[in-house]
């Protein structure tokens, strides 16, 4: 039977230690490394800058790790990536992949790795002997179901892989979650993580992943640009940890974040350059120094919905009198109705399009308000609902349409005759 040396025993726990304490985004102190703390506790770029609050928000692709109920609730398919380099070259990341479903339930695929870097591996007389490794991978099935519009369910079924230099073990564990949405801008979310394991047997010794218990609200506020989410935490053994943070898209294209993750304050942007992609950027405070995080997500196909303005820019007295905005939807049940709303900087709704069934091809704009009267030059968000019979709502990404009826700016140099 192998032994692990009392040199490799000491570094092998201090390397653990360090690695479920950098692996997350707060303290890992009040626990001492328990198993399975780094999934526990992990969190995503967007997520860490709303302070580790995301069960009743849970809305991407990344939602599984906190609420698998929240699968449901996508619309397009999405990939999303998530990567960060932490403390003495230990590197953290997720891949994922979620398809949203209509009469089948909705899947997801997400794997999470965590390896460390190089540590020093002795002999009893504490003697160099080379280095060692060590890397946790999850793999995690998602299938969500919503029972009704505002109702949904889910369950991760999930694989764990642990490695220590030559020793190895996994275990199979689940996860359950619901989320409600009690008005159209309040949803609550609860969860419940690790079920019947994973139980990982390293050599003679064998490990339980602690269960968790996570409960919390989200409320959508400022006509959907802004966001408040908290979240309270239960872990076996370790106690409760709260967690809150919001969210404000200053502007359609980007989003700030400011949140406390268990008393640590954290914080993060977003950046949407089109309808397809988004980069995100998290920030937390850690007992080892400052944690960043990086992620990318992809959304296409799926369900949607869509408007764009061409051109862009347009003049009701000049040679583009008006916009032709195009429209596209596809709905999970049949399309019930559907609404076009154009809003002026001070948040006005100056002009509404709408009527029942698919949304047409496109329409015309002739930047003209409710009664007719033409608007002032300036710059004017539009944005596209659709309805679908069983009371989901989708939403298009919100664009700017701009009215120009200014002539051409600067001056005309004038050149004196020569007699």
């Amino acid at each position: 039977m192998k032994r692990i040396p009392r040199g490799i025993g000491l570094n092998l726990a201090l390397a653990l230690a360090l690695f479920l304490g950098a692996g997350t985004a707060w303290g890992e102190e009040e626990n001492g490394g328990a198993p399975g703390s780094w999934l526990s506790t992990y969190v995503g770029a967007r997520t860490l800058g709303l302070g580790g609050a995301f069960v009743g928000a849970a809305d991407d692709a990344s939602s599984v790790i906190w609420n698998p109920a929240g699968l449901s609730t996508l619309v397009p398919n999405e990939v999303h990536m998530d990567a960060a380099r932490l403390f003495e070259d230990t590197t953290i990341g997720s891949f994922g992949f979620a398809v949203p479903g209509n009469k089948l339930p909705s899947f997801g695929l997400t794997v999470l790795t965590l390896r460390s870097g190089a540590f020093e591996k002795t002999d009893e007389m504490n003697n160099p002997i080379g280095t060692f490794n060590e890397s946790n991978t999850a793999y995690i099935f998602t299938m969500s179901r919503a029972i009704n519009p505002r109702f949904a369910v889910g369950l991760n079924s999930k694989l764990i892989r642990q490695s220590i230099e030559d020793f190895g073990g996994g275990g199979f564990g689940f996860d359950i979650g619901a989320i409600a949405s009690v008005t159209p801008s309040l949803k609550i979310g609860a969860s419940a993580l690790n079920l019947g394991g994973p139980n990982i047997k390293l050599e003679n010794t064998k490990e339980t992943y602690a269960t968790q218990f996570r409960g919390g609200f989200s409320y959508t506020t400022l006509r959907g640009r802004g966001l408040i989410a908290v979240e309270a935490d239960q872990t076996s053994g370790t106690g409760l940890s709260l967690h809150g943070g919001s969210e404000y898209w200053v502007q359609p294209m980007f989003a700030l974040r400011v949140g406390v993750n268990d008393q640590r304050p954290s914080g993060g942007f977003s950046y949407r350059p089109a309808g397809h992609y988004q980069f995100d950027y998290g920030v937390s405070d850690h007992p080892l120094g400052i944690i960043h995080r990086i992620g990318v997500s992809y959304r296409f196909g799926g369900f949607y919905a869509n408007a764009k303005a061409e051109p862009e820019v347009f003049s009701p007295t000049g040679e583009n009198a008006v916009t032709n905005i195009s429209l596209g939807s596809r709905t999970k049940s049949d399309t019930d109705n559907w609404t076009l709303t154009l809003i002026n900087k001070t948040d006005e709704v100056v002009r509404k399009f709408g009527g029942k069934g698919i949304p047409p091809a496109h329409l015309m704009w002739d930047g003209k308000d409710e009664n007719g009267m033409p608007l002032p030059d300036g710059t004017y968000r539009y944005q596209l609902v659709v309805h679908d019979a069983d009371g989901r709502e989708i939403l298009s990404p919100t664009r700017s349409v701009e009215i120009s009826t200014g002539g051409p700016q600067g001056t005309v140099p004038v050149i004196p005759i020569q007699p």
